[in-house]
């Protein structure tokens, strides 16, 4: 019976406009010239992303298939069943840690299930990069995903955030989508006491990279950063 492969979660810049090699460690670009089998968020960033990477094999001779939003439960089986029959292979998402807050989490779930080998790759998660530079308890945080998207239970949300960082002195992350970033600034910025730290981190390892911790007080008064 063949030995059952590898699946590699690989991290990609979360910016365009980062250049990959300043973000993907050469032993990465080791393994990932070993493939020739991705599962990915979506096939045409994925190509882009290894392309810049310069890997050793021609991007036409590589696998892909797609992992998203829309692929049902028995898709992600099939996808897994390569590697159980000894393929090895590496989950990239649209833009940095691929399985955290991604649906390549879907993919080691199975592996795992398995018995199959996930190991994950040295990149750049915008989670704890904000967090790192946010000057805010890197001892105890928790990630909140996206938050409703309708005012009044994105508001409730909002609260409950807030009393637990309270309470208990946890940090809160969160994330939203570039059209929404004003949106829900505008409610944080009407929900939360004015004592409350907030950070913004936007465009992480971008040339246009924003990164600041205030007050709610402070930011009512401060310019607010271009956030389209």
């Amino acid at each position: 019976m063949a030995a059952k492969g590898i699946l590699y979660m690989i991290p990609c810049p979360i910016s365009d406009a980062t250049e990959v090699g300043d973000v993907t460690p050469a032993a990465n670009g080791r393994i990932i010239d070993t493939l020739d089998y991705f599962i990915v968020e979506n096939v045409r960033s994925a190509r882009r992303f290894l392309s810049r990477a310069k890997i050793a094999r021609r991007i036409d001779d590589l696998e892909f298939v797609e992992l998203n939003e829309h692929t049902r439960k028995e898709q992600v089986a099939a996808m897994i069943d390569p590697i159980e029959r000894g393929r090895s292979a590496g989950v990239i998402s649209e833009a940095g840690m691929p399985g955290v807050a991604d649906p390549g989490a879907l993919a080691a779930a199975e592996c795992h299930r398995r018995g199959i080998r996930v190991v994950p790759l040295v990149g750049p998660s915008s989670i704890l990069l904000a967090l790192a530079a946010s000057g805010l308890n890197g001892q105890s945080f928790a990630f909140a995903g996206y938050l409703p998207v309708k005012p009044p239970e994105r508001a409730k949300a909002l609260k409950a955030l807030e009393r637990r960082a309270r309470t208990v002195g946890e940090s809160q992350i969160f994330i939203e989508a570039p059209y929404r970033n004003v949106k829900l600034m505008e409610q944080l910025l009407q929900t939360l006491a004015p004592e409350t730290r907030l950070t913004v981190a936007m465009d992480i390892t971008a040339p246009g990279e924003f990164i600041r911790t205030l007050r709610v007080r402070e930011w009512r008064a401060a310019e607010l950063p271009a956030m389209n």
